[in-house]
């Protein structure tokens, strides 16, 4: 039989509502992870609602659980009765320095459940386990390039059987796999078109692919969206619930967070900031491919993104020439951002050394530099680097079915 869920748009965020349209697609399973599904249902909204406070803010209390919904004191304790019962919430210990009898705090379960995330960038592969609490269990990097995808695939499906046994996790516990990968979508089955160095991923459908290798449900998002989303979750989302992100990677490409919520744009395709250059423009965008070839014709001898991100140097011949060549790009496509979204933050993130972020941050000129009338300019974002500890992208990947399925 086949499984219909409905993809409800919306980061691990927060509870507020947004006014923003999730991505909805209606996704069907291959019949062989029916079972995932039957021991893992999907849980209510007002459930998801109440899940996603308590990841936000618990330990909490029933009573401070109520005064973050519009929900009635009774509906609260009976979706916690019941999430307590199906194993999903445990008591905690009371909260000291309150009057009278103090009640048990509530608290999610973190071997409830797991998920699985999957990130491919052009040079690397990192697989990532998160457990219910959404925190990460485990990220663990390939060595190995991944440009066969057959190889690619049967690694990490060997590094997974190794990680659920040294972590001791049971892989029913796993509801589901988040697949990000470098690169835009060209079709509503959400196919890759990938990077010159992943064409063995691009034009293809990777959902039955990557089921049957994995006997998950997977979903698909690209690896600047899961970077958004995991900068949301572990990084700046705990101060800035409206941002965007730059993806600074072999290529060039975003994401975007308004009101707590990822937004993906009609076609699954919002945060392709690489669009706005023209092709005589394209070289000049902040891609890292073109840094590495500026480096190398200097005499600088790196040849991977990885290797760019472990090892850089500001005073290596060919950075100044790089930023001289780059920046325009970033200032324009900074301002075009502050005036179309006007958000809180823009993160520089992605596979950029901190270093070089940094340096890049410094040197952008921002909208309010211009003259204005009476001398007196709008609030404008905040640059700032990536607070997220990890890889922000299979951070995002690992979350996705847990926000899927568990969070609002």
């Amino acid at each position: 039989m086949t499984v219909l869920l409905r993809i409800l748009g919306g980061a691990v965020t927060g509870h507020c509502r947004s006014s923003v349209q999730p991505l909805s697609k209606v996704m069907t399973f291959d019949p062989k992870t029916r079972d995932t599904f039957d021991r893992h249902p999907l849980a209510s909204g007002n459930e998801r609602l109440i899940l996603d406070i308590i990841r936000r803010y618990g330990p909490i209390s029933r009573a401070s659980i109520t005064g973050h919904t519009d929900l009635t004191q009774q509906s609260v304790h009976r979706l916690v009765d019941g999430l307590l019962e199906r194993s999903l919430l445990q008591t905690g210990a009371p909260i000291k320095g309150t009057r009278g009898q103090p009640s048990p705090t509530i608290e999610l379960v973190p071997e409830a459940a797991y998920s699985l995330g999957i990130s491919i960038n052009t040079d690397s592969a990192v697989i990532c386990i998160a457990d219910f609490r959404c925190d990460i269990v485990v990220e663990e990097k390939l060595e190995m390039l991944p440009g066969d995808h057959e190889l690619t695939l049967e690694a990490l499906s060997l590094a997974l059987e190794r990680l659920l046994g040294q972590y001791n996790i049971s892989r029913e516990k796993l509801i589901g796999l988040g697949f990000s990968m470098s690169g835009f979508f060209i079709s509503q089955d959400r196919v890759f078109n990938a990077p010159e160095p992943l064409r063995d991923w691009s034009l293809k459908n990777l959902r039955p692919v990557l089921e049957d290798r994995f006997r998950l449900p997977v979903w698909l998002e690209n690896n600047a969206t899961t970077g958004a989303i995991g900068e949301s979750l572990c990084g700046v989302g705990s101060w800035c619930q409206t941002f965007a992100y730059l993806s600074f990677n072999y290529g060039f490409g975003g994401g975007l967070i308004l009101g707590g919520q990822p937004f993906h744009g009609f076609y699954g395709n919002a945060g392709e900031f690489s669009g706005i250059y023209n092709p005589d423009e394209s070289p000049k965008r902040p891609a890292l491919q073109y840094l590495i070839e500026t480096l190398q014709k200097n005499g600088v001898e790196i040849y991977s993104i990885e290797a760019l991100y472990r090892q850089f140097d500001p005073t290596w011949p060919g950075v100044e020439e790089w930023l001289v060549r780059t920046m325009p790009q970033v200032d324009r496509l900074v301002a075009s951002l502050i005036a179309v979204i006007d958000p809180q933050a823009i993160v520089f993130g992605g596979q950029v050394p901190r270093k070089l972020g940094q340096m890049m941050i410094e040197r952008v000129h921002m909208p309010s530099e211009r003259e204005h009338r009476y001398g007196v300019g709008p609030q404008e974002a905040k640059l700032v680097l990536s607070e997220t500890k990890g890889d922000p992208s299979a951070i995002g990947a690992a979350l996705l079915p847990l926000r899927i399925r568990s969070f609002h």
